[in-house]
C-alpha cells in the first residue's frame, strides 16, 4: 500500500510577554514575526490583546484606546507579514461604536492584506468592564486553508463558537488567549482539557496561544491534533515560539459531521479494521437510499 502524501502546514504560537507597555508589546510582535519566518512558519498566532495589553490586570481598564498608534502598528505588522511571506493572527483591540473597545484578533495574510477581524463575542464579567462584545464568527482563507478564530473564554467555555467556525469549513481554529495573572492555577488542567476537547469533538486542528505570564499562567500554548492528542506545547511562564508541522488531511471534521465511516480512524486507529463494521455502513447507506 502506498503511503499517503501529507498536506502539511507549519504553524507557530508566539507565547510572548505582555505588559502595560505598548512599545514593549509591539516590539515582541515584530521580534517573533522574524523568528517565525526564520523557522519557516506560514501562520503565526499571537496572544489575546498582545499590542495593548489585556485590560484586566495588565493594562488600565478605562485607558483611552490608542486609535492612531494602533492603526499605525496594524499597518506596519501587515507590511512586515508581506516582507516575510508570513500570515498572522494578531491579538489587539479596535474601537467600537460604544465607549469600550472590541477585544480583537486581526487576520493578516502573507501578502500583507488584513483580511478581516474577529471581535471576542463571549465576555467574562471582568471582560465586560473593559470591552464591547462582538456579534459574529467568520472564517478566512490562509495558504488555501479555511481558518477560524475564537478568543480565550469564548473558545474554552462555549463549544458552539468553534463549531460555528467548523460549520463554515474551518479545518484549523486559532485560539488567542490571555490566561491569567491571578492565582487560579487549579484551572490549568481544566483549560488544557477544554482545548483538547475543541479539537477532538470537531476533528480539526486547534491552536491555542497564551501570553507568557508571571507568576501565574493558567494554560500552556498548545497545538492539538484532530484526535485530541497534544501535538506541540509550550512551557508555562516561558517566552517562546511553539512550532509544528500539521497534516491538514487529518482535519476531516468527521465528528462535527457525524460521519460514521470517517470517524472510525479517529476512534480506533489501527486496532479496528473497516471490514469489522462494513456491514453497518452498507445498511446505513441502504436506509438513506430508501428514505
Amino acid at each position: 500500500m502506498a503511503l499517503r502524501e501529507m498536506r502539511n502546514m507549519r504553524i507557530g504560537l508566539a507565547q510572548t510577554r505582555q505588559t502595560h507597555d505598548f512599545d514593549a508589546n509591539v516590539e515582541a510582535v515584530f521580534r517573533y514575526l522574524t523568528i517565525a519566518a526564520e523557522e519557516g512558519v506560514q501562520i503565526v498566532c499571537f496572544p489575546e490583546t498582545q499590542t495593548v495589553g489585556y485590560r484586566v490586570d495588565i493594562s488600565p481598564t478605562n485607558a483611552p484606546v490608542p486609535k492612531l498608534e494602533l492603526e499605525r502598528v496594524h499597518e506596519e505588522v501587515a507590511a512586515r507579514c508581506r516582507e516575510l511571506g508570513v500570515a498572522c493572527i494578531l491579538g489587539t483591540e479596535t474601537p467600537s461604536p460604544r465607549e469600550k473597545p472590541y477585544n480583537t484578533a486581526l487576520i493578516i495574510d502573507s501578502d500583507g492584506e488584513i483580511l478581516g477581524t474577529h471581535h471576542k463575542a463571549r465576555l467574562t464579567p471582568l471582560d465586560l468592564l473593559a470591552y464591547t462584545p462582538g456579534e459574529r464568527f467568520e472564517t478566512f482563507e490562509l495558504f488555501g486553508v479555511r481558518v477560524g478564530v475564537v478568543i480565550c473564554f469564548e473558545g474554552f467555555r462555549f463549544a458552539e463558537t468553534t463549531a460555528e467556525c467548523v460549520r463554515q469549513g474551518a479545518q484549523l481554529v486559532f485560539h488567542p488567549q490571555n490566561n491569567t495573572t491571578r492565582a487560579n492555577d487549579w484551572k490549568t488542567p481544566i483549560h488544557h482539557a477544554m482545548v483538547r476537547t475543541r479539537a477532538a469533538e470537531n476533528t480539526i486542528w486547534f491552536a491555542s496561544c497564551n501570553a507568557c505570564l508571571e507568576p501565574h499562567q493558567n494554560c500552556r500554548s498548545m497545538i492539538v491534533a484532530p484526535d485530541g492528542r497534544i501535538h506541540a506545547q509550550s512551557e508555562l511562564m516561558r517566552e517562546e515560539l511553539v512550532v509544528a508541522d500539521i497534516d491538514l488531511d487529518q482535519a476531516t471534521r468527521a465528528m462535527f459531521d457525524y460521519d460514521v465511516a470517517a470517524s472510525a480512524p479517529v476512534l480506533f486507529g489501527d486496532t479496528v479494521l473497516r471490514e469489522e463494521f462494513e456491514s453497518v455502513l452498507d445498511e446505513e447507506a441502504g436506509g438513506e437510499r430508501e428514505s
